[in-house]
């Protein structure tokens, strides 16, 4: 018989204790044995085997980000912007929580908000829709809902959609610059909503590059568009709610009377832990596609390294399929060649690399995967500029005064600066790029002790 003591007890306390409990059990005669009993059908013994029960699994804890989105400050908050108000709202397949629940499902299921209708960007509700295209209305597979296309016969919520509603709510993620139409569908919103007097709730996201990196030309007036819907450098260092507090309190930014703009209503509801110096991979958050092409962090930081070099001359993105906005390949133009000229740059904080991919046929392709090897040095969107005048070099004529006249207006739209396009398609080779990079330089720096008045956030 085993004797359980506390700890601290003796020894030989303990094994005196042990020897008393030995003779109260015992007897000086042992008891005679009972006979045998009869073993019948009905009194065979039953064998009882305990089984015990299985041990759960212990719970795994549950994942906590650094960062809180716009949509989770909003249900932490008991939903108190938009309870007890008809809702829209506008957002994609990236618009998520930061458990990956969709930003749809979460306000359908939000105690005291009724959430009416949607509204869909550029690329449609589920992000998988190609660039440009124009979508139609529809009704949402999941929700049921009614689904609004802000890219299709309108870019602009109009009267009839907006018609029942006292919120619009915006959840995009949009990646930093200035070309990517997210902010222009938040822009066009705007104007739409205070015009008809409904209330605009933004939901805040990360800018994938951070909020410091500021970069490339500022946007001529006379260039506004929808692919360039703000006058910011074209990478901006603003999230989409700081963008929406520009727009509502500076004049001029929204298509609207003043009379419209000055009693427009606007709610950010901002993150909780974000600070200007997180690039998306410090936010610990899982990166959703925001398009085709957009499929994760590496794609963010190419699309401002290379979209605007790949437009028109020959360049194109990609190697194969791999390395979208990474890859860089020229048709007639070995690996070598492309890596020779892009180190002759001499950019700072980037490295080039030949790689090899399968093609669409399935045979191999070569390019030059670019990389960021010092994000302080790097400056985003110099390196396309230097593919523009390497493709007046590489091509036999100017391919850039002599491109179509809609290729051209895109181009210009997407560029910003109408003095860059009449150097480079007079200039070709010759255009001085690096006169114009030191001029924006100076232009961003301006801008971004400007923009200080719209952030949301710390350093």
């Amino acid at each position: 018989m085993a004797v359980n003591l506390r700890p601290g007890v003796p020894a030989s306390l303990t094994l005196f204790l042990s020897f008393l409990i030995g003779l109260v059990g015992c007897s000086s005669a042992p008891p005679r044995p009972a006979p045998p009993a009869k073993i019948t059908k009905e009194s065979r013994p039953v064998t009882t085997v305990f089984v015990p029960s299985p041990v759960p699994p212990p719970a795994l804890p549950e994942i906590i980000f650094p960062v809180m989105l716009g949509i989770d400050v909003l249900e932490r908050d008991g939903f108190a912007a938009v309870r007890g108000k008809r809702i829209g709202l506008l957002t994609h397949a990236a618009g998520v929580n930061r458990r990956g629940e969709s930003t749809i499902d979460v306000l359908q299921h939000a105690p005291g908000v009724k959430l009416v209708a949607l509204f869909a960007p550029e690329h449609g509700l589920y992000g998988d829709e190609e660039a440009g295209k124009n979508l139609p209305d529809t009704i949402d597979r999941r929700s049921g809902l009614k689904v609004y296309s802000l890219h299709g016969r309108t870019r602009w919520p109009t009267r009839e959609m907006l018609k029942g509603l006292d919120a619009f709510v915006i959840d995009l993620q949009d990646i930093g610059v200035r070309s990517y139409t997210f902010a222009s569908a938040m822009r066009y919103a705007m104007e739409a909503c205070f015009q008809n007097n409904v209330e605009v709730v933004v939901l805040d996201r990360p800018n994938p590059l951070g909020g410091l990196k500021v970069d490339g030309p500022p946007l001529d007036p006379s260039l506004t568009s929808y692919v360039g819907a703000f006058r910011v450098p074209y990478v901006h260092g603003l999230t989409i709610g700081e963008l929406a507090r520009m727009a509502a309190a500076a004049p001029g930014v929204l298509a609207v009377p003043e009379a419209v703009r000055l009693k427009g209503r606007l709610v950010v509801v901002p993150m909780r832990g974000w600070r200007r110096s997180m690039r998306w991979p410090e936010t610990g958050l899982p990166f959703v596609p925001t398009s085709p092409f957009v499929k994760d962090y590496d794609s963010v930081v190419g699309y401002a390294m290379t979209g605007l070099g790949c437009e028109i001359g020959g360049f194109t993105t990609g190697v194969g399929k791999a390395y979208p906005f990474r890859g860089i390949a020229f048709k007639g133009k070995t690996a070598e060649q492309l890596q020779h000229e892009f180190e002759s740059f001499k950019l700072p904080g980037l490295a080039f690399a030949k790689v090899i991919r399968p093609g669409v046929n399935g045979k191999p392709v070569t390019g030059v995967r670019v990389d960021v090897t010092d994000w302080e040095k790097w400056r985003p969107t110099e390196l396309s500029f230097f593919l523009m005048r390497l493709a007046c070099k590489w091509n036999p004529r100017n391919p850039f005064a002599t491109a179509p006249a809609d290729k051209i207006a895109m181009f210009n739209k997407l560029v910003g600066s109408e003095a860059w396009w009449a150097a480079l398609s007079r200039q070709g080779s010759k255009v001085n790029v690096e006169g114009f990079l030191a001029d924006w330089r100076q232009r961003a720096q301006i801008y971004q002790q400007q923009a200080r008045r719209y952030w949301l956030y710390p350093e």
